[in-house]
């Protein structure tokens, strides 16, 4: 194919040229080829001769690609009956090109040259592919192969594309698609199948795609040609069964076609729990008190090894530039090592947990009974090199940049990488975690309760209470206990801290939200994805209506709208993944980490009116919202701005990390719906309790729901009744 042409529009002629593209099938003869890609060239006498000397001519048909040199006059498709044409053309010579790929045939004739006259004002070509392809069919029952040639109702019928070229089915740039009622088996169509619901002749058909060449001659992704391939199915009436007793019938929901994506989705759950702070108060509790207690899940068990050596390893090269805080230091440095063995989902071994994962897919009407490592590895991740495995879509971004080379890492973990590149490790296994976990967690006043702590323990009074007593007076943390020294290294280390504004202008550039208050005030952000929101809150609203349909055992519930949302909010995810992203939501998590873990310490139970009879999942919660209590804050309790941040960070994980982009049946969403559905009804339940926007109502607000969340909090705040 030729990589420059040179292109005119046709002229004022009164000639044209008729085109008529057809496929041979076995069971239909010649079909149309839709969409077909053809060329349209002018050339000069010089051209045609010097085709005609070197032998590429045979008749009409030309065996020949394009020529740079040539006129490129026009081009189009065929429509839906395969033909085309060409019009307003002058006299001359004129080569008409066939631009999609056609493996079947090596020495196809891909031109037809014809020429324009005064005497001869018409012309007409035709293409006839010789395919090759056909559709067998097998029938079964009960999950059984049946040899016989007919099939009975209730049978399936499996339908698979076959050739006699010889080669890789599907062949280079091909792809097919079944027809309903198939369904296919398989991410390339080979295989397909359906139920046979009636007597008769029932017709199954696959559609057979080509994709088409661009100018530059690589073969255009987005363009394709196809034809359609079918054939009859007899299907006779089923022998009756006699049957006595009492019959039972229940109606279940259908369940959904196994994707490989799903192990992935597991993987993010699982990290996204390991990552949980019981869990971060077992691993803490586990190095520097001898396993005080509680119970630890297995598979932590087995990573409590590795997260302990990350300590040690991190504990030698992390310093303070003050004394006295050796207790701070190594909390830290024990939090980091707890963050870095965790987030990393691609870590072998992958944490999937056997049983409770199986249950959880059974509980989602999933496939449970796939080997989900084995589906993860085989299936699903591909390859960066022949021992190296990463998401498709680290693969589809690094084949973006073939050029750059990838740094296969140092033999010293601490060893910094300086040389121009990729990091290995980050392409290899990232850390998944969002940072709207974080702005969750600041929404609900961790933060701030933390630094009401802080500014009471240097003797300085709460700012919002003018000339009235201090709500923390009697906080009064003596010396012999272990927070003591855990919070003076808190407070020297403030200034190696993450800031508020620097938080705030990162949650703009990953979701365009941020916070409203004093302290970050002259926002001035120079990158904003301000339709996150709205895209978000679309995609969750896009959920409703297919939970009602999926429970409805009579309907198959319609994914194309959760599909089509998932997308959208896939790129804008992507376009904020830049700067800042590799880092800041990392050392975010590890600081709130240890600002929940200082709020649980048992100390602050004498010093804020915790209520003891509330349940809350993690004991650093009622510290929180007692503190909401004494400073009146916002009465909405924490534990609805904590299930935003971790059913949000899930979510989000799943849509940024999966290829969105290329899928384009929604069987992937139907399973990413019925995944992820605890999430985001979960989330949804948060976000009207915190913000009062209810994104399972029937009728949508968009103005209300595309409102940032912080304004929404503070209209809140600004209704709440004042208690004298």
């Amino acid at each position: 194919m030729a990589k420059n042409v040179t292109q005119a529009k046709p002229g004022g002629g009164h000639g044209r040229i008729d085109v008529h593209v057809r496929a041979m099938t076995p069971a239909n003869g010649a079909v149309p080829v839709v969409h077909a890609k053809l060329n349209l060239y002018k050339l000069t006498q010089g051209e045609v001769d010097a085709l005609k000397a070197g032998n590429r001519i045979e008749g009409q048909r030309a065996a020949v690609d394009a020529n740079p040199a040539w006129m490129l006059v026009a081009r189009t498709h065929t429509g839906p009956a395969g033909d085309a044409q060409f019009a307003g053309l002058e006299n001359g010579f004129y080569i008409v090109l066939y631009m999609n790929v056609s493996p079947f045939d090596k020495n196809m004739f891909r031109g037809r040259l014809i020429g324009i006259s005064d005497g001869d004002m018409r012309g007409e070509c035709a293409y006839q592919l010789d395919t090759k392809f056909r559709l067998e069919t097998e029938f079964y029952a009960n999950g059984e192969k049946l040899s016989r040639l007919h099939g009975l109702v209730g049978d399936h019928a499996w339908v698979t594309v076959k050739h006699d070229a010889n080669e890789k089915n599907p062949m280079p740039e091909m792809y097919y698609v079944p027809e309903a009622p198939l369904q296919s088996q398989g991410t390339d169509g080979v295989e397909s199948s359906a139920r046979l619901n009636s007597v008769g002749s029932t017709e199954v058909a696959v559609g057979v795609y080509m994709r088409a060449y661009d100018d530059t001659g690589a073969v255009d992704p987005d363009d394709a040609a196809h034809y359609r391939n079918a054939r009859q199915v007899i299907v006779d009436e089923s022998s009756p069964l006699q049957v006595a007793g009492k019959i039972t019938t229940q109606a279940s929901r259908t369940e959904a076609e196994w994707r490989p994506v799903i192990a992935h989705w597991t993987l993010i759950r699982n990290s996204a729990e390991a990552l949980s702070f019981n869990n971060y108060q077992l691993f803490v509790d586990h190095l520097f008190c001898h396993n005080a207690g509680g119970v630890v899940p297995d598979f932590e068990r087995e990573r409590f090894h590795d997260k302990e050596r990350a300590f040690r390893s991190l504990e030698k090269r992390r310093a303070l530039p003050f004394n006295d805080s050796d207790s701070y230091r190594v909390l830290k440095a024990a939090t980091e090592a707890f963050v870095m063995v965790n987030c990393g989902v691609l870590r072998t071994p992958y944490a999937f947990r056997g049983q409770d994962d199986a249950e959880y897919l059974d509980r989602r009407d999933l496939p449970d009974d796939r080997k989900l490592e084995e589906e993860l590895v085989k299936r699903y991740l591909s390859s960066l090199d022949p021992k190296t495995k990463i998401l498709p879509y680290l693969a589809l971004i690094r084949s973006k940049l073939p050029d750059v080379r990838i740094h296969m890492g140092h033999q010293e973990e601490h060893e910094a990488e300086l040389c121009a590149g990729f990091i290995r490790e980050r392409l290899v296994n990232p850390c998944m975690m969002e940072l709207i976990w974080a702005y969750w967690q600041e929404e609900g006043m961790l933060v701030q309760t933390m630094n009401a702590i802080t500014r009471r323990f240097q003797n300085v009074r709460s700012p919002g209470h003018g000339s009235g007593p201090d709500p923390l007076a009697n906080m009064e943390i003596d010396m012999l206990r272990p927070l003591n020294n855990l919070l003076w290294g808190y407070v020297q280390d403030e200034q190696h801290r993450l800031s508020v504004v620097r938080r705030n202008y990162e949650y703009d550039h990953h979701y365009g939200i941020h916070l409203d208050g004093k302290a970050v005030r002259d926002f001035r952000p120079a990158d904003s994805r301000s339709k996150f929101i709205e895209a978000f809150h679309n995609l969750l609203r896009q959920l409703m209506p297919f939970f009602r349909q999926d429970d409805d055992t009579t309907v198959k519930a319609d994914a194309f709208p959760i599909l089509n949302a998932l997308k959208e909010v896939h790129l804008i995810l992507s376009q904020g993944a830049h700067n800042q992203f590799g880092d800041l939501p990392s050392t975010a998590r590890i600081e709130m980490l240890m600002q929940q873990w200082m709020l649980a310490r048992p100390e602050f139970r004498e010093f804020l009116p915790t209520r003891l009879m509330v349940a809350h999942p993690e004991p650093w919660m009622d510290r929180v919202d007692a503190m909401k209590k004494v400073q009146g804050w916002s009465d909405t309790s924490i534990a609805h701005f904590r299930d935003l941040a971790m059913f949000g960070e899930q979510l989000l994980l799943s849509i940024r990390y999966s290829h969105w982009s290329e899928v384009y049946d929604p069987t992937e969403a139907f399973a990413w719906a019925r995944f992820w559905r605890p999430q985001a009804q979960g989330y949804m339940h948060a976000y009207r309790a915190v913000t009062g926007v209810d994104l399972t109502a029937e009728t949508a607000n968009p103005k209300l729901e595309s409102t940032m969340p912080s304004v929404l909090l503070r209209q809140r705040l600004e209704a709440m009744p004042r208690t004298a």
